[in-house]
């Protein structure tokens, strides 16, 4: 296809251009220890059955190859597709199913086709079936298991259009609602063999501040694909019987089931289409259909969504949802302010419902000071929160929707940044058209991960919704970390929890309480027991500027202490708004231990300390990163202070790096500093004039604060980076604002100023690396870039900030 082939081509030219003769290198593996971990087969996949009876294991391999990743794919408005199979390009990694029944231990294989890739299990509503998806080179089909029997079929050998969406039980847990290839589709439309003209845009006048999104449409041809590949035809199929009903006709379409399974939310998205925008912001109309494809109401019409800028929401209906426990009912927000964040309004959002047969005028039920966020449905009462972006203010009430005149009772009044008063989320009970609390009744159950200064404690507490009063029923011990998975209980005296520590990979139990006596449920063993041996701890320090930091340190297997290593800083800047929350611990020393992909841990095994997550705090708000450099370097100069305090590191060998964000970090870090001696940055931007209408958190444009987008771009200070630095990116990388182009101009940059760089493009992957070949290089790359430049490297006469 000439999409595939111009990417592959442009590749193929931009690669020739900047790096050297014959540089084009078979894939290098790290060393056989890492190999060994990361060809082991993951912990398998658990989910719980909506009547909490049954446990479902999803095994899976760890990686897929390089020439699972290399197929052909096709990028269109912000999907990508996979031409063979006519669904989303990747996907799942499952390969076996299996059940087991809580209160027993039994225990069976769910019987699953040898070829093909198994998509997510979904439970029926009676939690008697289980519905899958098995994906070839034919196509998509749907498979049904029993699970009392772990028998399973496929349903119907009609194929299924997994660009639109995935099949969805009815009520009655016999029938499902799907996204079918339209009968008769033919052949993948042809590329032209001559252009048929230019690809024109134009505009004029109204502002639309377009962020960089990739894969979009390019021309009419693309536009072609993108009909071919996202229309389908509605259906319902009998699970037992394979009969399928069609429902209404074919469409760029996608929808969602009353709980009476009487009428369908369509969701049509129309032309014109953009080239500068993915297809969520494509016009669109949303409608009510019955049982036989023709519409009873429509519930809104909206154009091309171009001028959302951040914070923005769109006028009209938004968020229309079914709610659960009634029949065939509506919900939707709507602004009241114009979808303007800026716009002064004593409301900005009304709730609205409206029942079926849809003729009445909708009712208004609530209206929220701040940007409505959403409903968690209860028996009579609900909870309803709403949002302030700008202070990070989060509230919830209690609320009753069929008696909108009852006065509103506050439950939690929160900084959104501040983990330590997060009161957890409530656990949900899962229903046709959607979930409501799980309660017994006043009470409902909160779960959360209870950050705290010692670390995460995960707990279950309950809630009254009378009186507001809440209680602790059941918190993590102190050297473990366990968190509450399910209810099995209403009353929640039998709990289902996934254990960990530092030592012992999680398991899931069965707790009773209040006793806390506990029954294991799995017996998973360590899929690296190589690792066995590392420590890790949590530090604390403070910035010069008095903002407490934290990170977790680990050292490799056999380390004594007073021992300096080599070191690798691996971080991920974020903004807050509260310096009193920034510096808070989120985490614990006390999980376990797992490596997968390229991760940075690995470097534990070839004999360095690795400090992870070290908190980097960018505080101010909305004017954060007007000292976003000021505060980076006092976070990191901080860090290295105490672990060489610590008497773990050694000052002239530490080395930096991060992903994404954490490689912009890294490039500025080594532009500003001479804290650290070579640095690696994965899948980063470093020119920010590239990302002009906003990055992260900051919403200012280019053209408002030139100067800033200037000093936060590394790019910009390249004649000052002479640490050397290993850019590694994904050729395919799909993330916005991080274009290859960006890796690929600052290697040229560094080259340009004399300095000491490496360039590794990725064929084929995007911005996390999928496949086995890649991340085994990934580390390869890692491993030698530090080995030579940190591990090995001369002192020098002295480090601080320039």
């Amino acid at each position: 296809m000439r999409q595939i082939a111009r990417s592959l081509l442009g590749a193929a030219c931009f690669a020739a251009l900047i790096l050297p003769a014959a540089a084009q290198e078979p894939y290098r593996t790290p060393p056989q220890v890492i190999n060994d971990i990361l060809d082991a087969p993951p912990i398998p996949g658990v989910s719980v059955s909506p009547d909490r009876q049954w446990l479902l294991f999803s095994d899976r391999t760890s990686m897929p190859s390089i020439a699972e990743v290399s197929e052909p794919m096709l990028r269109l408005a912000g999907a990508r597709i996979n031409p063979a199979t006519k669904g989303l390009f990747g996907g799942s990694r499952r390969t076996a199913l299996r059940l087991k029944l809580i209160a027993t231990g039994a225990e069976h294989q769910v019987t699953v086709p040898t070829e093909g890739s198994l998509g997510t299990p979904q439970w029926s509503p009676d939690s008697r079936r289980i519905a899958f998806t098995v994906s070839s080179g034919s196509g998509i089909v749907l498979w049904v298991a029993d699970v009392a029997t772990g028998q399973a079929k496929q349903v119907t050998t009609a194929r299924l259009n997994g660009v639109s969406g995935s099949c969805a039980w009815l009520a009655d847990g016999q029938r499902l609602l799907c996204p079918w290839v339209p009968e008769g589709r033919g052949a993948i439309p042809a590329p032209p063999q001559v252009p048929r003209g230019p690809a024109i845009q134009e505009t004029s006048g109204s502002k639309a501040m377009i962020r960089t999104y990739q894969d979009l449409l390019q021309n009419g041809y693309d536009e072609a694909l993108f009909d071919y590949f996202f229309t389908a035809q509605l259906g319902i199929v009998d699970a037992a019987t394979g009969a399928r009903t069609p429902v209404g006709a074919p469409g760029v379409i996608s929808a969602g089931a009353s709980p009476s399974g009487e009428y369908l939310l369509v969701t049509r998205i129309q032309r014109p289409y953009s080239y500068l925008f993915p297809a969520d912001a494509f016009p669109q109309v949303q409608e009510v259909w019955n049982g036989q494809g023709q519409v009873v109401h429509t519930v809104l019409r909206r154009g091309l969504q171009e001028d959302m800028a951040s914070g923005w929401v769109p006028t009209g209906p938004r968020n229309v949802t079914w709610r659960p426990q009634q029949l065939a009912t509506l919900v939707w927000a709507e602004a009241l302010d114009g979808g303007n964040p800026k716009q002064q309004a004593a409301h900005r959002d009304r709730v609205l419902m409206l029942a079926a047969p849809f003729t009445g005028e909708p009712v208004e039920i609530a209206r929220t000071q701040e940007r409505y966020r959403g409903i968690q449905w209860g028996q009579a009462a609900a909870l309803i929160s709403d949002y302030e972006r700008t202070t990070r203010r989060a509230r919830t009430w209690v609320f009753e929707p069929d008696r909108p005149a009852t006065p509103w009772r506050l439950v939690w009044d929160l900084n959104s940044e501040d983990a330590y008063g997060d009161p957890g989320s409530p656990l949900m009970r899962p229903l046709p058209g959607g979930s409501v609390l799980l309660q017994r009744g006043d009470w409902l159950y909160l779960t959360g991960t209870g950050a705290s200064a010692e670390g995460d404690r995960p707990f279950l507490d309950r809630l009254n919704l009378r009186t507001l009063r809440t209680e602790r029923l059941w918190r993590s011990g102190a050297q473990t970390y366990e968190s509450v998975v399910a209810v099995l209980s209403d009353d929640a005296r039998r709990v289902l929890t996934r254990s960990e520590s530092a030592t012992e990979p999680p398991n899931y139990l069965v707790r009773q309480l209040p006793s806390g006596k506990a029954t294991a449920l799995t017996a998973f063993r360590d899929p690296a027991p190589q690792l066995t041996g590392i420590k890790k701890q949590l530090i604390t320090y403070t910035r010069q500027d008095g903002v407490p930091l934290n990170g977790t340190l680990y050292l490799p297997p056999g380390y004594r202490p007073g021992t300096r290593l080599p070191l690798v800083v691996w971080a991920y800047p974020r903004e807050f708004l509260d310096a009193s929350v920034a510096g808070q611990v989120r985490g614990t020393a006390n999980r376990f231990t797992t490596f997968s992909g390229a991760s940075h841990l690995f470097f534990l095994t070839q004999g360095y300390a690795v400090l992870d997550g070290p908190s980097m705090p960018i505080l101010g708000g909305d004017t954060a990163n007007n000292t976003y450099i000021e505060q980076l370097v006092a976070s990191a100069q901080a860090a290295v202070d105490k672990v060489v305090e610590m008497g773990v590191a050694d000052r002239d060998r530490i080395g930096v790096g991060g992903h994404s964000y954490g490689a912009f970090m890294t490039a500025n870090l080594l532009a500003h500093t001479d804290l650290f001696r070579a640095g690696i940055a994965r899948s980063g931007a470093y020119n920010r004039s590239l990302t002009p209408f906003g990055f992260q958190a900051e919403e200012r444009t280019f053209w408002e604060v030139p100067e800033l987008y200037q000093r936060m771009s590394p790019f910009w200070y390249a004649d000052r980076l002479k640490e050397p630095i290993l850019f590694i990116h994904g050729e395919a990388d799909n993330n916005t604002g991080t274009f290859p182009i960006q890796s690929e101009r600052m290697y040229a940059a560094v080259k340009g100023n004399g300095g000491t760089a490496r360039l590794v493009f990725l064929p084929s992957e995007a911005h996390g690396y999928s496949a086995a070949e890649s991340n085994k290089h990934v580390l390869y790359e890692m491993i030698a870039w530090f080995d030579k430049y940190v591990k090995n490297a001369p002192p020098r006469p002295s480090a601080g900030p320039q």
